[in-house]
């Protein structure tokens, strides 16, 4: 048997299929669809300290390979999450993960330390990367500075394990991840959605309201890839892949460049219960490829040195 079971920043996940924040509901709206113990951690949706109605219509806009969203972190709120949400994630057979968001330290500060006592919540995930508030500014997600100030804040506020989660709009994703290190984060997750937008040029209307939004689906993923392989190699604390996620060999190519674990999102709208199935899969798969174990892929790519040494030879004419 295969082992799919993985050890991430302290917690054990049974394999390592999760739902991104914002694709899931707050998780156990899907459990018509998907059995939570089915998959490896559940994530919610942001929630952030006041509620929050979101940006005007039309918020989502679907593309050739995906679609723009431009939600705006609509939620109830830290009040109504702890009062109407967590005591029915108290029966989720699985890690539960919560996503919070801010628009200044303190307030990601206050939001940890409001959920540290929370038995419900695992593990808290850091939303320093929506590109649907603040005009898309990106405060934390583009400054090394201010990500590590974010974090660094949540690190004083909660004994939980904390991922920080990066944005792809940045010049370099590695450097945020070793500021989100140095803050104390237990893990990052690469990567959440790129800025994107579209337009009817016949009416001159953009798809979205905000005309600016968040691109996510297939066409991101060779992004998300090439996030994820650049965390890995920068950090020693384990990256959480996200990005255009919608099979199996997804997942585990996600694995190989180095996450430990893996998130399923824009895809999980047309199709609920495909989390189930893609963990369902991954069994068969590594054993067919000769793995015992889903950890053992994790950070498995190489790098082309060794294709590049063999050419070099090959060049000289020594083929022994």
């Amino acid at each position: 048997m295969v082992s799919l079971a993985i050890a991430v920043a302290g917690l054990e996940l049974r394999n390592p299929v999760m739902s991104a924040s914002g694709t899931y509901g707050h998780g156990l709206e899907m459990k018509r669809f998907t059995d939570p113990a089915a998959v490896g951690a559940l994530v919610s949706k942001t929630v952030t300290l006041a509620p929050r109605a979101g940006n005007p219509a039309p918020r989502i806009c679907e593309t050739e390979a995906g679609f723009l969203n431009s939600i705006g972190l609509e939620n109830r709120g830290i009040d109504a999450y702890l009062a109407d949400v967590l005591p029915v994630m108290a029966a989720a057979d699985t890690v539960v993960v919560t996503n919070i968001g801010g628009e200044s330290p303190e307030e990601f500060a206050e939001l940890a330390a409001r959920l540290d006592d929370r038995a419900e919540v695992d593990a808290l995930e850091v939303n320093l990367s929506c590109p649907n508030v603040q005009g898309g500014r990106l405060p934390f997600a583009t400054s090394p500075a201010a990500a590590e100030q974010v974090i660094a804040g949540v690190r004083a506020a909660t004994r939980k394990p904390i991922f920080a989660k990066l944005s792809p709009n940045c010049s370099d994703i590695a450097e945020i991840a070793r500021a989100a290190e140095a803050g104390g984060a237990d893990g990052v997750t690469a990567i959440n959605t790129l800025l994107g937008m579209a337009v009817d040029w016949r009416s001159g209307r953009p798809g979205l309201a905000t005309i600016q939004g968040g691109y996510s689906g297939p066409a991101v993923k060779p992004v998300a890839l090439r996030c994820v392989w650049a965390c890995a190699r920068a950090v020693s604390i384990p990256v959480l892949g996200c990005g255009g996620v919608s099979t199996a060999e997804d997942v585990l190519a996600f694995l190989a460049v180095g996450a430990s674990a893996v998130q399923v999102g824009t895809a999980s709208f047309a199709d609920p219960g495909l989390p189930a199935r893609i963990a369902a899969e991954l069994g068969p798969l590594l054993e067919a490829a000769g793995r015992a174990s889903a950890a053992e892929l994790i950070g498995s790519v190489r790098d082309g040195r060794e294709r590049g040494e063999r050419a070099k030879v090959a060049a000289a004419g020594d083929y022994t």
